[in-house]
């Protein structure tokens, strides 16, 4: 009995955790969510119109920067400036080309242009086109046209109509 070998026993290795990466991951986790938490928080703008001491001419705002133009049929447009329901400018038929409705996009340009001067600012008008369903697309190509020689950069294509303007489509 004295001979039999001994049992080799096998040496316990201590387990140890490296907690390096944990350490690195949970700081990201701690920025990513203060970041989220930021940008998660409501802005607000202020709209409010300051008074400039100017009360015969209109802030350039709002509505004294729209002008509506509705495609029609037969390469008929109509356009106002403002509201419809209480309208700076009131409906007016008018037709494409530089005696129609580009005469009427640079005078209201150079209005807007001026009288946004005097508060420091450039900004021109803010064209809003509203294609009926029975125009076709090459009138809508012409309008765009239009808004690239007088310069406009401001506008867009709606095909949402008011109640006023459905009215005012059926009437004309």
């Amino acid at each position: 009995m004295e001979n039999l070998p001994k049992k080799v026993r096998s040496k316990k290795l201590s387990t140890r955790v490296d907690l390096t990466a944990m350490v690195s991951v949970s700081f990201l986790l701690i920025i990513f969510f203060m970041v989220t938490i930021e940008l998660a928080k409501p802005k607000m703008i202020d709209l409010g119109s300051p008074d400039h001491g100017c009360c015969d001419c209109p802030y350039p705002e709002g509505e004294n920067r729209s002008l509506t133009i509705i495609l029609q049929e037969n390469n008929k447009l109509v356009y106002y400036i403002g509201l419809l329901d209480n309208p700076i400018k009131k409906p007016q038929k008018v037709s494409y080309g530089k005696n129609g409705i580009r005469k009427e996009l640079l005078i209201r340009n150079k209005q807007m242009l001026d009288i946004s001067a005097k508060f420091g600012k450039t900004q021109g008008i803010s064209v809003i086109i509203k294609p009926c369903k029975k125009s076709n697309y090459g009138n809508l190509v012409d309008i765009l046209d239009e808004m690239k020689i007088t310069g406009i950069d401001s506008y867009s294509i709606i095909d949402d109509f008011t109640p006023e303007e459905s009215k005012l489509l059926a009437f004309k």
